[in-house]
């Protein structure tokens, strides 16, 4: 894998959950590469198992759902007996569901035949919290309390530039992750003298398997939203998952952020930065 920099994490061992997912499966690659074990966790074993082939090495998958605790400590279980303790927590499973999303981006009584904010699913909004949410707090609780006293362990959640700027549509997504930038702030506080640092990274809008239906049509051209989130990114396109490897690696270095607990770090090609004027 090509790196932008190579950070010595040697005997080091790596939980990446949603490790399997489009981003997350590049952050598995990067942290192997700079020779740490990894564990792949996802729901599905078969889209682990695949990735941790790729990998190659001392990369294995293991299936856990992030919303369940008994799965986890099992999942916790397994590692430790094949890795032993858990140096590095990537918190990046997480998702969205239509059930919970408006197919409007603003209230009109005329268009009484779409999904409104008064038609959303309450269940399908939980659902959305549960997983991005609970599925950062509950793997944290699981497999922190290992972490504790390690030189250079690290927690990083994986937020969303929707935590800073609600983007339409995507209510219960936004809110879900915006409290993931607090309970970021909120372990990093908790942790600190323990020697446990907890930051988070923001992506901005990337291409992904749950998003790809959204941003492009079914001739591969970019939507009308796709066009929209274009024109109010200063940098003009989509990023790449590569792109969000320095930060991750900048994270995950106790070298390079030893000082650093509680902060998110967007990488949204200007996003945040644009006021739309």
């Amino acid at each position: 894998m090509n790196l932008p920099y190579h950070v010595d994490l040697d005997g080091r061992t790596a939980v990446v959950t949603g490790g399997s997912g489009v981003l997350c499966s590049q952050m598995a690659r990067a942290l192997a590469a700079c020779g740490a074990r990894v564990a792949i966790l996802g729901r599905s074993l078969d889209k682990g198992l695949r990735v941790a082939e790729e990998i190659g090495g001392h990369a294995q998958a293991f299936a856990a759902d992030v919303t369940d605790l008994d799965s986890l400590q099992q999942a916790r279980a397994d590692i430790l007996a094949r890795f032993g303790p858990v140096d590095i927590l990537i918190n990046g499973a997480g998702g969205n569901r239509a059930e919970a999303t408006t197919e409007d981006e603003q209230f009109d009584p005329a268009q009484a035949a779409l999904r409104d904010f008064f038609q959303l699913d309450p269940e399908g909004i939980w659902a959305v919290m549960d997983l991005n949410y609970m599925g950062t707090l509950l793997p944290t609780q699981v497999f922190a309390r290992d972490m504790l006293g390690r030189p250079g362990a690290c927690v990083v959640n994986i937020s969303s530039l929707a935590a800073y700027q609600p983007l339409t549509r995507v209510m219960a997504y936004a809110g879900a992750k915006a409290a993931i930038n607090n309970l970021t702030q909120w372990l990093a506080t908790y942790f600190a003298r323990s020697g446990l640092r907890v930051n988070a990274i923001a992506p901005g809008f990337f291409a992904t398997e749950q998003n790809r239906g959204l941003l492009f049509d079914e001739q591969g051209q970019p939507t009308p939203r796709t066009r929209k989130i274009l024109d109010n990114t200063p940098m003009g396109r989509l990023g790449q998952p590569q792109e969000l490897i320095g930060a991750l690696l900048f994270l995950v270095s106790e070298a390079a952020s030893g000082f650093v607990t509680g902060v998110t770090i967007p990488v949204d090609g200007g996003f945040l930065a644009y006021s739309g004027v």
